[in-house]
């Protein structure tokens, strides 16, 4: 499903202010690229996208410096240290031990970090895509502090939610 739009340009704004032009961001989850279309002139920008069908559908290999297919989860960094990392739309696709596991080495990777998430949405598979079924779609305010208490909320517009975490 492609990502929610609300809130993404006070995200963007705030991206401007604290990061130079040109610094380096993993999209992760980037299904139909929004991140890009919003980011990718400011930003040199790779991806992380689970399913396939997405890569080809969006094109994110013509937009992205790198599309890595496959689950974030498996995904070797090697030498890349990024500026930022966003987790749009993610984190409520994986259950509670994999979400934090995967956020804790995505820290060691990169200097900022943001998680945008809806609150209290259950979701199913769509359009053939098992990966859209939400493993937590019992999300809230304080569920989300509990179990990743590291973040604050940088933007909450209604229950779409943005966190970040500044080492």
């Amino acid at each position: 499903m492609a990502s929610n739009i609300d809130g993404k340009e006070a995200i963007c704004e705030w991206v401007r202010q604290h990061f130079p032009e040109g610094a380096t961001c993993l999209d992760v989850g980037a299904c139909d690229g929004l991140w890009f279309d919003l980011l990718g002139d400011y930003l040199k920008m790779d991806a992380c996208e689970i399913f396939k069908p997405n890569v080809d559908r969006y094109k994110l290999q013509d937009k992205y410096n790198y599309v890595y297919i496959g689950d974030i989860y498996d995904y070797w960094y090697g030498r890349n240290l990024y500026d930022l990392i966003i987790f749009g739309d993610v984190i409520e696709h994986m259950t509670v031990l994999k979400a934090q596991q995967v956020l804790e080495y995505a820290h060691s990777r990169c200097k900022d970090l943001i998680i945008a998430v809806p609150y209290l949405y259950p979701q199913g598979e769509l359009h053939g895509n098992k990966y859209e079924k939400h493993i937590q779609p019992e999300l809230t305010e304080g569920i989300f502090r509990q179990r990743y208490p590291r973040y604050e909320v940088l933007y909450k517009p209604n229950d779409y939610y943005c966190y970040w975490h500044k080492k």
